[in-house]
């Protein structure tokens, strides 16, 4: 899987990256997203739910941030285990460039790999989850700089509403904070502490 995107931003370079290090901030901009902590110097766990078209399960993995240009730019390599679902690792190159002072372009061109039910299931829908996911990263993450953000219920109901909608449209069934709900409080509590986010602190 490989994709590849622009995106226009709402406030200035400098602001951009120091959200893109805040970890409060992307976890309520991450769908599905559960927790993400530090794991060493550049490092992350995360943990998130998630559904593919009939594929869901909450994964768990790591994030390593590499060639840090601050502001600039900066790569991560990232890997998850979704259980039976399967796995997921690749790499991210983040670049950030000024639009005048009160805009920035942030571009981003990140392969994965995927195994287990995730490849069975074919590489359009999860190229299709995969765009919606960022797609709905990017909608959050705009509102929370411009100060226009839902509270996290709101958001989160909103996020669930479009990636159902786009289900519903193409096939493609993308991440969702619920795809875990079946599973024991116990269990969603062991898990919390994992999985490969897209961004996170320099």
């Amino acid at each position: 899987m490989e994709l590849t995107e622009t995106h226009t931003l709402p406030v200035s370079q400098q602001r951009t990256w120091e959200a893109l290090n805040d970890t409060d901030i992307l976890r309520g901009c991450i769908p599905g997203c559960e927790s993400i902590d530090p794991d060493g110097e550049n490092a992350y766990l995360v943990a998130l739910s998630a559904a593919v078209g009939p594929v869901k399960a909450r994964f768990k993995g790591r994030m390593q941030l590499t060639d840090i240009d601050a502001p600039n730019a900066y790569n991560i390599v990232f890997e998850g285990q979704g259980g039976a679902a399967g796995f997921a690792k690749g790499s991210a190159r983040v670049t950030l460039e000024a639009d005048g002072d009160a805009a920035t372009q942030l571009s981003y061109t990140a392969s994965a790999q995927v195994g287990g039910k995730l490849a069975q299931i074919g590489s359009r829908l999860v190229d299709g989850a995969a765009r919606k996911i960022a797609g709905e990263f990017f909608k959050r993450f705009s509102a929370q700089l411009s100060g226009e953000n839902a509270s996290p219920a709101e958001a989160d109901t909103a996020g669930d509403g479009a990636l159902t909608a786009a289900a519903d449209a193409t096939g493609h069934n993308t991440a969702s904070a619920e795809a875990a709900d079946g599973e024991s409080g116990g269990d969603a509590t062991k898990r919390k502490k994992s999985w490969t986010a897209w961004i996170s602190k320099s």
